[in-house]
């Protein structure tokens, strides 16, 4: 009894002192955060809605009713001005739209990117997945060698080499596209051009035929499941420690497996054709195996690696292409004038070819017109961030260093300041004799970090958009939202559902 009651004694005093170093520990903490408000106060900013959570209640709050976040940033840009300060706990992020700013931190190998947000891409929820990727590398050097490899596969001789690919798999769109037309079944655009920018990717990437639009595949979900989990991995802290969430975060680990356990199986397979001699393609995969700089005896690192840039590519390379393109479309469909305008081009350089050729590219400058329009408007990217390790100027107010500063095109490109009736649909806005917009328009990053794949993207959305607009006539179903979903990437919360139809060419001069 006596040493159970000794023992009960020291329990208890165990206790005592650990919810003393608990109380110290809060307390420090507390300290902290008060010392990081009086560093960043004298920036202009909304009010807190709490002392230690900062502002992400109304991050959270905005999510939970389906909204989209970049529009409380916008709004809060438009009332703060230039420098905005965001709290979140003992962290200081900076909504910065002041153009001279955004040259001179994004266009500089200086300024790393953003610690917080690119550590918490490295895994979802315990599972890896981005890693140490091309989106994610933090150390500039480590970065580079990886952008070095992997620049072949991106140079304008090899891109070229693809059109017969873009063609393939748009001509795949156009086929699903005759059979709902014949049948009269409204078409949601989204999802068809998903499909067909992952069969891209899968295909000229990677070298697997997936053929989405004929078979179903788990492929679309898990990178729709890895999103959401990355979203509400980043910017809800406590997300997984609630046991509602439980279930859909283990889909989310599961999500990335899939998507991982697939990279090492492909992967595999391109190691052994190199291995067996086999002629293989200058391809992305051929250029991950090469990141790792070995073909044999792989440290399990090393794999990892290699995986971390499969799947950046994987969710990248199709994503936000079909993304654009389902906006470009949506906004086609509202604006009837723009629509007629874009066909007639198509029209004059397309023609009836069925193959589309890099040459024809370069003449569809209203099209390009209208796709930089639909980024401006809606950039599926829509921001990046970046550290500030030295002191800072910002429109006249001294930021100290230490803090984080996210720059978003979403928020540029729909101000007043930079854009006339920023919510008007005007491609002109970027005909070739019209001013550039001067650092507030950039929905693949700008200067060494900008995004590798853009001529990719562009290249093939401008093949998919002229098959579309050459052989279809499409008119939006009535009723649907035209609102913006915030996951991560930024998508039509509709979904863009189409009444198509073929076009009638006969008719069409008779109305002419």
């Amino acid at each position: 009894m006596a040493v159970f009651q000794l023992l009960l004694g020291w329990t208890g005093q165990t206790v005592l002192f650990l919810l003393f170093l608990f109380f110290i520990a809060f307390l420090g903490y507390c300290l902290y955060i008060k010392h990081t408000h009086s560093k960043y106060d004298h920036i202009p900013g909304p009010p807190r809605d709490n002392f230690f959570l900062g502002h992400s209640p109304t991050f959270l709050k905005k999510m939970r009713a389906g909204g989209n976040i970049h529009d409380t940033f916008l709004q809060w840009a438009e009332t703060y001005g230039p420098v905005c300060r965001v709290n979140v706990l003992h962290f200081v992020l900076l909504l910065v739209s002041c153009p001279e700013t955004t040259k001179e931190v994004l266009m500089s190998a200086k300024y790393p990117k953003d610690k917080f947000l690119y550590n918490r891409l490295f895994y979802l929820f315990k599972e890896r997945f981005l890693g140490y990727g091309l989106v994610t590398a933090q150390n500039h050097e480590m970065w580079y060698k990886q952008r070095r490899i992997m620049d072949p596969a991106f140079s304008s001789l090899y891109l070229r080499g693809l059109m017969g690919t873009f063609n393939e798999r748009a001509e795949k769109l156009m086929t699903k596209l005759t059979e709902m037309a014949d049948n009269k079944t409204e078409a949601n655009m989204l999802h068809l051009v998903n499909c067909v920018t992952l069969d891209v990717i899968a295909k000229v990437a990677f070298g697997v035929d997936l053929d989405l639009l004929q078979k179903n595949s788990p492929f679309p979900q898990a990178i729709e499941t890895c999103l959401k989990g990355m979203v509400y991995y980043v910017r809800d802290f406590f997300f997984e420690y609630k046991p509602k969430n439980w279930q859909f975060i283990n889909e989310v680990r599961e999500a990335c497996r899939l998507l991982r356990s697939t990279g090492a199986r492909w992967i595999q397979d391109r190691k052994a054709a190199i291995k067996n001699g086999d002629e293989v393609p200058k391809d992305i995969l051929t250029q991950i195996i090469k990141t790792a700089g070995k073909e044999e005896s792989m440290s399990k690192e090393d794999e990892e690696f290699m995986l971390d840039n499969f799947v950046t590519f994987f969710i990248a390379g199709q994503e936000t292409t079909a993304n654009q393109l389902a906006f470009c479309i949506m906004e086609l469909g509202r604006h009837p004038e723009i629509l007629q305008k874009v066909k007639k081009e198509v029209d004059e350089v397309i023609g009836m070819k069925q193959d589309i050729s890099y040459d024809d590219l370069g003449k569809l400058v209203y099209l390009s017109q209208v796709l930089k329009e639909t980024l401006r408007i809606y950039p599926t990217a829509p921001g990046t961030s970046r550290d500030i390790p030295q002191d800072l100027v910002v429109d006249g107010i001294h930021i100290p260093a230490g803090v984080t500063i996210f720059f978003s095109s979403y928020v540029c490109g729909r101000m007043e300041r930079f854009f006339k009736d920023p919510l008007k649909f005007d491609p002109d806005r970027f005909h070739p004799d019209a001013p550039k917009p001067y650092y507030c328009y950039y929905p693949f990053a700008l200067g060494p970090r900008a995004c590798l794949g853009q001529n990719f993207a562009q290249m093939e959305a401008k093949v998919v958009m002229a098959k579309l607009l050459q052989r279809f006539n499409f008119t939006l179903v009535p009723g649907q939202s035209f609102d913006v979903l915030d996951c991560g990437t930024l998508r039509p919360k509709g979904g863009v559902v189409c009444s198509v139809k073929h076009r009638d060419y006969k008719m069409e001069k008779d109305q002419q």
